[in-house]
């Protein structure tokens, strides 16, 4: 059963939002829960590393031959809204746009900040994504999980996990995200509900690069500043290496031009992380994960 769900040798450019990655051992999309659990089951008897994916947003993978089994949870994508309670069960893999369009056209309110991520719920959860103040954290009852060692799984109260700025208690444990309870306003205004949510998404097509190849934003906001802000003030936007370049719409988006490599856009993270504390006194730490590379963090 197992060897009908994943595949050996996968490019993984194509599952990644900049369009860059190496190539994984093994592939696989679960479609259900059971296959997800089955998945990391044989990757623990085969003693094989097992890196957990989601719309491949905010992530770049290194160019080179990526060992163990790599898992993409985009096809687990059960959505279920009770209009009425405003309780909404939705699996890892939805992306965080059809929640936002979904809510919105059941009148429940709180969700129309969500509609330009280009993430899935779990990878949210994981990196507690958000924008602004705001992030799913906020409408989180519960997060239903598998414990990575002995494939159970259980639901944890959103009291029980540890929640800070793009930080979540699921990046330091052993659980893995299968779904989400969380709970949204009810009884909104639809018409309301339903333009907010389209301008927020012309907002952010407006302001950021949204029809390139990017992470969305490259570096957490340093207290009381803006990454972005400093990296425009020290005049770096536009400014590329091979083909990677930073935005010259939006200061904090590293978008692939031309065919970037994942070196190109490290040592591109790099350089903007060496001129702003050389220019500025601030070390700007990145939102985006990596997978492949000896990143110091």
């Amino acid at each position: 059963m197992i060897k009908k769900i994943f595949f050996e040798n996968c490019n993984l450019s194509s599952y990644t939002t900049i369009k860059v990655g190496g190539i994984a051992e093994y592939f696989a999309e679960p479609r259900n829960i059971y296959e997800f659990i089955n998945l990391i089951e044989w990757s623990n008897f085969n003693q094989h590393k097992c890196q957990i994916i989601g719309a491949g947003s905010n992530l770049l993978i290194n160019n080179i031959f990526i060992k163990g089994l790599v898992i993409c949870t985009k096809k687990l994508k059960s959505l279920k809204i009770d209009p009425y309670s405003g309780i909404v069960e939705a699996e890892a893999g939805v992306m965080l746009p059809t929640l936002s369009n979904y809510l919105a056209k059941n009148a429940l309110q709180g969700g129309e900040w969500a509609v330009g991520i280009p993430g899935t719920i779990g990878g949210a959860i994981y990196m507690n994504a958000g924008t602004g103040d705001l992030s799913l954290a906020k409408n989180l009852i519960s997060v239903k999980v598998i414990n990575n060692k002995t494939l159970k799984k259980l639901e944890i109260k959103k009291k029980d996990i540890n929640f800070k700025y793009r930080f979540s208690s699921f990046q330091s444990n052993e659980f893995t995200i299968i779904s989400a309870k969380l709970h949204f306003e009810p009884n909104g205004n639809l018409k309301k509900l339903i333009q907010t949510t389209k301008n927020n998404l012309k907002f952010k097509t407006e302001t950021q690069p949204y029809h390139l190849p990017s992470f969305g934003s490259v570096f957490k906001n340093p207290e009381n500043n803006y990454a972005a802000q400093l990296i425009d003030d020290i005049g770096l936007k536009g400014f590329k290496i091979g083909g990677a370049e930073i935005s010259r719409m939006h200061a904090n988006f590293i978008i692939n031009k031309s065919s970037a490599s994942s070196k190109d856009i490290y040592k591109l993270i790099t350089v903007i992380q060496q001129k702003v504390l050389q220019n500025k006194g601030i070390y700007l730490q990145p939102e985006v994960r990596m997978i492949g590379f000896d990143y110091p963090y």
